[in-house]
């Protein structure tokens, strides 16, 4: 059977113990659980040689939603250790092409939209700041996490005027000094404190 295969290879690669395997083949949530800690090693490791086999044996997982799932948390994982956005360029260009596997093109639009995400939040980390265009078509989540966590000026006033949702809006301008709270302080606008 190639999933026991693949579920024991991937284990014994990853340096897992005690894990039922006939359990991890027979339930897709045992399974899942098996990927995450895969994933949590691999990410991990400083070698990122083995990452497209691995997501190649993850994506042969007859349950898709599980297995996009589980690159996709690679991605986030690897992203999060990446040293910058052309490192994590170069290792999702050689993993991209791997995601073509998913049969569904919500999942593999999905997976590939996570590693634009991820680039954006790197070339934001590194002090790029993007064009007006590249936060708006960022998704929600990404937007919301640049709002919650960049200190650059330029980028929440990017994410201030055009963010997709008004709590994004809300967060970027709150943090860049200019939300409704700011102004009061700073004397102007509706509900200026009166003397």
């Amino acid at each position: 059977m190639a999933l026991r295969a693949d579920v024991a290879e991937l284990l014994a690669g990853a340096g897992v113990l005690g894990v039922d395997v006939e359990e991890a083949v027979a339930d897709e949530h045992v399974r899942w659980s098996v990927y995450r800690r895969v994933v949590s090693a691999a990410a991990s490791s400083r070698n990122r040689d083995g990452d497209r086999a691995i997501v190649a044996a993850i994506l042969r997982d007859p349950v898709e939603l599980v297995s996009k799932s589980a690159v996709v948390a690679l991605v986030d994982e690897v992203a999060t250790r990446a040293s910058g956005p052309a490192e994590f360029r170069r290792w999702a260009a050689g993993l991209l092409p791997e995601t073509d596997r998913l049969t569904g093109e919500g999942h593999r639009a999905f997976a590939r939209r996570r590693v634009e995400d991820r680039l954006l939040h790197l070339s934001v980390e590194d002090g790029r700041v993007p064009s007006p265009a590249e936060p708006a078509q960022a998704t929600e989540w990404m937007q919301h996490v640049l709002a919650e966590r960049t200190n650059a000026p330029a980028v929440l006033a990017l994410l201030a005027g055009p963010g997709s949702t008004r709590k994004i809006r809300n967060i970027a301008e709150n943090r860049a000094g200019g939300g409704a709270s700011g102004r009061r302080r700073a004397g102007g606008g509706r509900g200026q404190a009166r003397p």
